[in-house]
């Protein structure tokens, strides 16, 4: 173990403040630092390994040589201590704060609404921070490029977006068949201006540092490892020579990753200071030479700025690794990761490796023993011992050589979506000609993600040499390579079949862009080509060649302007910014794991079952207690009153059911501690059978969670008899994960005296968290308190869930006597928590020729995974939902929920509706195919039309949602746009575009009377302050804010003298989940009830002083002793169902919408691009058009993600392995629709619910499927084109390999296909 004690200081700043660490540790990373050691909790933990970026703060340093500073962004979960020796940090604290001086980044981020949660804003912020110090004007290629590594699960990035976008030189209440609508949802003369001048100045001691002409060696040394940082190049090759197996970190993004989730150690670690020779860039009459520690941001600035110098033919291979370079990672990565690193890590998924290995790029290596220069090979990739870099070695620089006259060089790559996503293929390729002709001279193809590294096709290439570039040369090409690169079935990464059809659909792009080039350098015109020699493209085949391009998202937001006479103080009906908007964009909002750490307080983490079915043997932990700081390890036996339910333990007992499922917990000193004593504690198993994970496996084992749901009315068989045209089908629908951003986690506090508990929770459901711990620690629920300040997104995740981790802290807290603090890792919460249901639905439709469904018989699977969890509600609300918007006389719906050997799936925002609607309406797009219509003919055709009765016996009106059908297709200019978008099919061969409109009906709230209750508790103190408390959770979804307007709205008082402090079990008893849409709805009403039982008191007093203020009105209450305190109820909607009657009424509302959507896809390659959608939403009077807007376009987002990009993969023992940002792809914000618009419904009201507003939380969810449905639409017209079947199996998310897939083709014909018998799956598919 290195001693500590002759450590060097380690010395850097933050936010201005000098940090002096006589001891640091080399293993601790910057995040932990700013967040446990200076207590600086803006910067927020989101995933670890630097995919999501809630961690950017901004690094800046300070160069010599041209004497500028230099600002980049970085993720702090990857950045070590140790690296920032002589740097300066900028967290979200220094940026600006409420208590100082909210800078105008975080004002206008807040102030266009562009937090929700909260929990991303301080990244986003630090990302768009870092932008305008070095781009105070931003054009919006660099807005795009500094979002790129962000994510955001709540708002849809559009108001994100729109806040940059102020920043930039830009443009505009309209009005709306004589409505007046307003087009902006903030006030744009509210902003201050920015001054660059203003900001704080680099410490002028890291410049003495960086300049300093005596530096020296430095070393720091941690309890087990050693940071190294020398200083010149001569002391970098003596500690490599004496460390040989030493990394070079300058990143980490390589290094970091493999310790964190691999388990990878090394006892020493070498970090070089910047010196020149490794940063060197030079441009010679040949080639480009650039250093191993330049960032990958660089290097695409070095490239972009020779390829503007350069003559076009000598930067080919600079082109293409420019354009990999844009879609490579995030800014954030980009910045961090250097060329050396991203090379030597020789990743299979490298993007650069490949263009880099056809370019004949050489590494210029450096020793004690000298310099020497290997090529970039396949060899050198392959990681042959002979082409290799010796141990004692390090590289020093890439020479790239410029591109010749004859020569083409170009880049491909796939991925599950535009940017910041690891590709499913890459690949490079080189050819050169002879001089003059098309004969090929050289050829050089290389592929990524299809094999353990980057693969070099060299044998396929020489059997091409000598020939000319024609189609015969094109169809042999393919046949070689897919001979040379074999992927085996069961292939890592899966998708084999995808693969191989991107390496020969890449070759075939390749192909027509060297055709192209040749035929401009041949200068031969299309009448008198050689047709052997240079091919004609036809024109409509020339689409093939254009890759989509990534433009900033923008839109209008139109809503209807609050009544002239409504009094300006107010604000229900107004665009009301967020009431925690500033203190998300400073960093100021605490979450649960930003409260401080407690005295003598411990932390917990899990131990999880490794296997999906098995009888647990032995649990020793014997290894665990002998690691320094364990305290204990919680087990079964420990809890002291009930273990969760019986199907369903808090701690697994005897048996396990899944892999994820919790076995024991370790309490220890620190996370860090507590962490690596779980990989000691051993488990024996003996496994059981059967292992089901499948639906289809479920079905024929019988295994369900449940009695099937069902609802029929009129008669199906006798109808199915008197029809034109029957259809049956399928379609599956995958799991979605939660992805809050803030994962789940606790804090138990216990009391000194009576057994008292504090818990501070992120929950949608503290009274169910409340109970549970009650429960379980069988202690009576009035000595405990639940406790919510805010949840960084919960989206149904964190509606069960969290008591469970809430109960397990427990334990550990009483049995310790310490408080316990349990924060999942990103991993650990994707694997153990379940998400949305997997959906296997049939259907069989009987029609007219007209598109008249006379008889619709829809039966559906949902995965439950292997506990009941929610999963009975969520197959009745899916059976209730599945009709949607349409009236079929003669209907039969049926749900069940299949139990398997995997995670117990939960709810989910939509809970059933997204899943079971889809099915409903791919079959109305299989019965348009059937009839020849258009599908929106076929949807308006069989649309409820009049006043009318659901399945279910419950009466409405489809009056808003014709209105919202019709303003749909007005607003979206459909039928042009469908016209154009024929026109468009029929001029491009490669590309298609597709459009498609959908209407909702989405029934609201919870199918009880008693689920809809609500409570609240308002204050009045004698200054004349209120304060309000209620049984809703702040989620992000503003609901906080809604209330605190009903408030002010009802008292008559400005918001500005109101205030709600948490939502608490201790002021507010038995409360109901935040969910279902309806917390605004039932808590307003509470607290509306609450404040009119207020104003009845001091009625009197105010007609007595009606001049008087409100302070006065106040003090003269309570001098009259009237109590000042009042509790406000909501007894709920009445709501019911008769599942043996199939009647009731279930919902108390209906949300009526319809949205429109258009896109283009790459018939080549699956890619698609979102054109457009136009939303329409019956919100009825908005409380607040801004939050309701934002919950629209959130929910859209998170919906479109769902159906095109959100791919859970498990392996056949039932492992999840998409457990982080890298692996599970949620929208970011090059996903958003280049033009996306949202209108709420004007002139529309109910009765029903407070001030005629509707609770919008869920329904734009289903609205994501309009995306769907549009690629479907670009699909079957390629299909049509290619004399295939237009009807297919729907498959839900449409990635580009199901999309690439369904488009077959010549390629899709020519590769091989494996006999599933024959071999084991990388993965399995459980829908």
């Amino acid at each position: 173990m290195p001693s500590v004690s002759n450590s060097d200081e380690l010395i850097f700043f933050v936010n201005g403040r000098k940090v002096i660490e006589k001891s640091p540790d080399p293993e601790v990373n910057l995040l932990f630092y700013l967040r446990k050691k200076i207590r600086l909790t803006g910067t927020k933990y989101g995933c670890g390994g630097g995919g999501c970026g809630a961690c950017t703060v901004m690094v800046s340093r300070y160069d010599p040589k041209s004497k500028k500073i230099h600002h980049y962004p970085a993720t702090a979960c990857l950045v070590p201590i140790c690296s920032l020796h002589g740097a300066a940090i900028t967290t979200v604290e220094g940026v600006g704060s409420i208590r100082k001086r909210i800078h105008p980044v975080q004002e206008r981020l807040a102030k266009c609404h562009g937090t929700q949660c909260g929990f991303c804003s301080p990244g986003m912020v630090m990302s768009i921070y870092t932008l305008l110090r070095n781009h105070p004007e931003p054009t919006p290629d660099q807005i795009t490029e500094a979002l790129g590594g962000n994510l955001c699960r709540c708002t849809g990035y559009r108001p994100i977006v729109e806040s940059v976008k102020t920043f930039s030189p830009r443009s505009p209440c309209v009005v709306f068949r004589g409505v007046q609508m307003c087009t902006k949802l903030y006030d744009e003369d509210e902003f201050q201006p920015l001054d660059p001048s203003q900001e704080p100045i680099f410490p002028p001691e890291l410049i003495r540092m960086a300049e300093d002409p005596d530096k020296r060696r430095l070393t720091f040394r941690g309890p087990r490892t050693t940071w190294f940082v020398p200083v010149t190049l001569e002391d970098l090759l003596e500690l490599k020579a004496s460390y040989p197996k030493a990394p070079l970190v300058m990143g980490n993004t390589s290094v970091g990753p493999s310790i964190k989730f691999k388990g990878e150690f090394h006892p020493v670690f070498i970090s070089p200071l910047r010196f020149p020779e490794l940063h060197l860039v030079k441009n010679t009459e040949n080639g480009l030479t650039i250093g191993a520690c330049c960032s990958l941001a660089q290097v695409k600035d070095i490239l972009a700025e020779s390829i503007s110098e350069l003559p076009e033919e000598k930067t080919q291979t600079y082109r293409a690794l420019l354009k990999h370079l844009r879609s490579l990672a995030g800014q954030q990565i980009r910045n961090m990761a250097t060329l050396g690193g991203h090379v030597i890590s020789r990743h299979c998924y490298s993007d650069l490796n490949p263009i880099l290995s056809v370019g004949k790029a050489a590494l210029n290596l450096l020793s004690e023993e000298g310099a020497r220069q290997i090529p970039l090979d396949g060899s050198f990739l392959a990681g042959s011992a002979s082409a290799d870099l010796k141990p004692e070695e390090i590289l020093a620089s890439v020479y790239i050589p410029h591109s010749r006259k004859w020569e083409f060089v170009s880049a491909f790559r796939q991925a599950q979506c535009h940017h910041n996503a690891l590709p499913d293929v890459n690949a490079g390729m080189r050819v050169l000609f002879s001089e003059g002709t098309d004969t090929i001279e050289d050829l050089s193809i290389a592929f990524g993600g299809v094999g353990p590294a980057t693969v070099s096709a060299h044998r396929s290439c020489q059997q091409l040499l000598g020939r000319h570039w024609n189609a015969l040369l094109l169809d042999e090409a393919c046949r070689h390579l897919l001979e040379e690169v074999s992927l085996p079935g069961s292939a890592l990464g899966g998708k084999v079949e995808f693969k191989r059809t991107l390496m020969v659909s890449f070759l075939f792009k390749f192909y027509l862009e060297v055709l192209q080039g040749l035929r401009r350098k041949l200068k031969l015109s299309s009448e008198s080509a050689d047709s052997q020699r240079s091919p004609v493209i036809a024109d409509r085949f020339l689409s093939a060649l254009e890759d989509f391009q990534v433009t900033l998202p923008q839109g209008v937001q139109t809503y209807q302007r609050v009544d002239p006479r409504q009094p300006l103080q107010d604000p229900v009906g107004r665009p009301i910014m967020h009431l925690s908007g500033l203190k998300h964009a400073t960093g100021e909002a605490t979450f649960c794991d930003d409260i401080p750490r407690v005295d003598e307080e411990l932390f917990m983490a899990l131990v999880t079952s490794t296997r999906a079915h098995a009888r647990i043997i032995s649990i020793d932990s014997s290894e665990a207690f002998a690691l320094p700081g364990v305290v204990d390890v919680i087990t079964a036996e420990d809890i002291p009153g009930a273990n969760g339910a019986d199907d369903d333990k808090l701690l697994a007992v005897d048996e396990v059911l899944c892999v994820g499922q919790i076995i024991c917990a370790v309490v220890a000193e620190t996370d860090v501690q507590a962490k690596r004593a779980t990989e000691k504690i051993k488990i024996t198993y003996e496994d059981l059978e059967p292992v089901i994970f499948t639906i289809e496996d479920a079905i024929k084992h019988n295994s369900f969670l449940c009695p099937e749901k069902k609802l029929e009315q009129g008669n199906i068989e006798e109808a199915f008899e008197n029809v034109d045209q029957i259809v049956e089908g399928e379609v599956h629908v995958g799991g979605q994960e939660h992805f809050y951003m803030e994962t789940q986690r606790a804090l138990v506090i216990p009391k000194t005296e009576d057994q008292e508990l504090d818990v501070y929770v992120s929950t949608q459901d503290p009274a169910h968290v409340q109970k549970t711990v009650s429960s379980t620690l069988n202690i009576p629920s009035n000595k405990i308190t639940c406790h919510v300040k805010r949840v960084g997104g919960g989206f149904g995740g964190k509606v069960g869930r969290p008591a469970v981790f809430g109960a397990i802290a427990a334990v550990g807290a009483v049995k310790t006597g310490h408080p316990i603090r349990l924060v999942l890792d990103r991993e650990d919460d994707m694997l153990i928590t379940g998400g949305r249901h997997p959906l296997f639905g049939k259907y069989k439709v009987g029609f007219m020729n007209s598109g008249r469904i006379k008889a619709l018989d829809i039966e559906c699977y949902i995965n439950g995974g292997c506990t009941l969890d929610d999963s009975e509600l969520v197959t009745e609300f899916l059976v209730l939902k599945l009709e949607n918007a349409y009236k079929i006389r003669n209907l039969r719906l049926r749900g069940r929920a299949c139990m398997t050997n995997l995670p117990s799936n939960t709810a989910f925002r939509g809970f059933g509706f997204p899943q079971g609607t889809l099915v409903t309406e791919s079959c109305i797009t299989a019965v348009a195919a059937k009839c020849g219509l258009p599908p929106e003919k076929v949807r308006e055709k069989n649309m409820y039309k009049t006043i009318d009765k659901t399945i279910y016996k419950q009466a409405f009106s489809p009056e808003p949602l014709i209105r919202c059908w019709n303003e749909c297709l007005d607003k979206s200019s459909f039928h042009a746009r469908r016209t154009q978008a024929e026109e468009f099919n029929r001029k491009n061969y490669w590309k298609k575009r597709g459009i498609a409109i959908i209407p909702m009906k989405f029934s609201v709230g919870f199918a009880a009377t008693s689920y809809h209750q609500a409570a609240a508790l308002v204050h009045i103190y004698t200054d004349g302050s209120v304060l309000v408390a209620h049984g809703g959770n702040e989620l992000g979804q503003g609901i906080h804010t809604k209330m605190l307007q009903v408030a002010s709205h009802e008292l008559k008082v400005p918001m500005s003298y109101m205030h709600i402090c948490e939502t608490s079990t201790a002021t507010v008893p038995n409360t109901i989940a935040t969910a279902a849409s309806v917390g605004a709805d039932v808590n307003g009403r509470a607290v509306q009830n609450a404040c009119q039982i207020l104003l009845k008191r001091l009625e009197p007093i105010v007609k007595k002083n009606p001049d008087g203020t409100w302070r006065d009105w106040i003090e003269a209450a309570f001098e009259q002793r009237i109590s000042l305190s009042a509790t406000g109820y909501f007894r709920g909607y009445k709501a019911f169902m008769d599942w043996e009657k199939q009647e009731g009424d279930p919902f108390p509302y209906y949300v009526y919408g319809a949205a429109c959507s258009e896109v283009e896809i790459d018939c080549l390659t699956g890619a698609h691009k979102k054109i457009r959608t136009d939303i329409v939403m019956d919100a009825c009077c908005s409380l607040n058009p801004a939050i309701d807007v934002g919950q629209i376009e959130g929910a859209f987002i998170q919906g479109m993600g769902l159906y095109t990009t959100e791919e859970l993969h498990y392996s056949p023992e039932g492992v999840l392995y998409s457990r982080s940002p890298e692996e599970y792809k949620i929208p970011s914000v090059t996903d958003v629709p280049q033009q996306f618009n949202v209108s709420l419904l004007p002139n529309s009201e109910t009765p029903l619910t407070i001030y005629s507003s509707k609770g919008l939380g869920e329904s734009g969810m289903f609205l994501g499927s309009s995306v769907f449905f549009a690629i479907a639409d670009a699909v079957a017209a390629a299909r049509r084109e290619r004399d295939l079947a237009e009807d297919f199996t729907a498959q839900s998310p449409a990635t580009p390999e199901r999309v690439r897939m369904a488009c077959a083709d010549r390629f899709t014909d020519m590769i091989p296909r494996d006999d599933p018998k024959t071999f084991k799956p990388w993965s399995i598919p459980i829908a």
